[in-house]
């Protein structure tokens, strides 16, 4: 997936960014998150988080549900840009490897799993933590 940022910023300014954001907040993360391209749920209204190293991947779903005010019968999924072998604590990941992406989900237990510890397997040459968001209709249309 192309990521706006990426493609309004240089490699260089994101790299200069998330420099200055490491050293000034040790603790935390630079993530950029957005839709991805395929899906049909909203965008969300904030695309750059500086998130605490020690959340996890569930509290942040939910500040992302919460951003983009979806309704709790949609199911909502996480990818990670794969720019690592499938070594670490992912390996048990589903890969969807024409996307070039690996899926966070619950049904593999990384709900657990930190932000910290998804920037230290995933994390792009610039510095930032890429995740891209999805959903589906899980529960039927209702009507």
């Amino acid at each position: 997936m192309n990521f706006k940022f990426k493609e309004t910023h240089t490699f260089e300014q994101r790299q200069q960014d998330s420099s200055k954001i490491k050293a000034k907040y040790p603790n935390r993360v630079p993530v950029v998150v957005e839709r991805h391209r395929h899906s049909q749920i909203p965008d969300i209204d904030k695309h750059k988080f500086l998130v605490p190293d020690d959340v996890t991947v569930a509290q942040f779903m939910w500040i992302i549900r919460k951003r983009i005010d979806i309704s709790s019968e949609k199911a909502l999924f996480l990818f990670v840009e794969k720019n690592m072998p499938q070594t670490r604590i992912f390996e048990s990941t589903r890969t969807y490897y024409s996307l070039n992406y690996t899926v966070i989900s619950i049904y593999f237990n990384h709900f657990s799993a930190t932000i910290g510890q998804l920037y230290h397997n995933f994390h792009d040459d610039d510095g930032f933590l890429y995740i891209s968001y999805s959903g589906e209709n899980s529960f039927g249309s209702g009507s």
